[in-house]
């Protein structure tokens, strides 16, 4: 059982049959089909089955995926740490990121990267936290940043920036700008948050709900809008009210479009963390890029990333509520 075999194998389970995947690895369809007999013929059982017309994982074609995931990714770390022997300052570097996290200071971290590495290929995609991770595992991402540490053993988290929430509104709204005592106050205004998806780790309404039902305050009217671009005009419109990171208002706050309100009893926030598999090789580019990251992000909100690595078990009894 070789690392092509395995790819072969992942390529026709994720592209969904043989001639997607033939497609996609620029071979013949035969020649795909071949690869995956030899391995099944390999291995004394079928890896796939027909169902319904559609090619789909038997029960070991699913048992044999993340050793598969593993196996590869450990093939691209040797191919990779050796060529890092040849050319140092060069190669590709693929970064994953939450999308919400794709804002201008990505922006400026990746410019600064490419203008100061000419010879590294750097590429981005966007994806939910739970997605990046999953990137990060099969080794089709070098590097992720993502919400919040994912407690699996394979990955290493390091956090980054931990960011306190905040309550914002329309600039006309009677409390913009304004402090109250309770988030009690504010249970008759209608917010708006994202909708609860697997794998999201930005605030979704059913979070802000939480927050609510733990202060004892019952239910509040909310509305679930798919888009931070979108929560944010439709705060500025007066439509709601929302909870979010001051790192996603920055553009807003200085022109004025949206305004805050600060609560006295409400203490919620956010990491940001950095992701890389644990024992997994990184390029010196990648180190590199790593460290351009830390620093764009060091002292953000207050709060140096030794600061946040540096927690202790008594950080659980601060009154303070992490919305996971």
């Amino acid at each position: 059982m070789d690392s092509d075999a395995l790819d072969t194998f992942l390529a026709v389970h994720r592209r969904g049959g043989i001639s997607n995947a033939a497609k996609f690895l620029h071979r013949s369809q035969p020649a795909i089909s071949r690869r995956i007999a030899l391995l099944e013929q390999e291995l004394g059982v079928p890896l796939f089955e027909r169902v319904a017309g559609r090619t789909r994982l038997s029960d070991a074609g699913r048992v044999l995926i993340p050793y598969a995931e593993r196996a590869v990714a450990a093939a691209q770390d040797a191919e990779q740490a050796i060529r890092a022997l040849t050319k140092q300052n060069a190669g590709p570097v693929s970064l994953a990121v939450t999308g919400t996290l794709a804002d201008g200071r990505l922006s400026t971290i990746m410019k600064r990267f490419a203008r100061e590495n000419p010879a590294v290929t750097l590429t981005l995609r966007t994806a939910t936290s739970a997605e990046v991770s999953d990137l990060i595992r099969r080794g089709e991402a070098t590097i992720g940043l993502r919400y919040n540490v994912d407690r699996a053993g394979d990955l290493a988290c390091e956090p980054v920036l931990t960011e306190a929430l905040q309550v914002v509104c329309a600039p006309e709204h009677p409390l913009a700008g304004k402090r109250v005592k309770r988030l009690a106050e504010l249970r008759s205004e209608r917010w708006i948050a994202f909708p609860e998806t697997r794998g999201r780790r930005e605030i979704a309404a059913a979070h802000v709900f939480a927050l609510f039902l733990t202060l004892g305050l019952g239910e509040i009217e909310w509305t679930a809008v798919d888009s931070l671009t979108a929560q944010k005009r439709l705060v500025e419109a007066g439509f709601g009210l929302a909870l979010l990171a001051r790192s996603h208002l920055a553009e807003e706050l200085r022109a004025a479009s949206i305004a805050t309100i600060a609560v006295g009893d409400l203490a919620a926030d956010q990491d940001t963390v950095l992701v890389t598999r644990r024992d997994g090789f990184l390029s010196a580019a990648a180190e590199r890029l790593l460290d351009t990251i830390r620093r764009n992000f060091a002292g953000r909100d207050g709060s140096a990333p030794e600061d946040v690595r540096k927690r202790t078990p008594a950080r659980k009894v601060v009154a303070r509520r992490r919305l996971a």
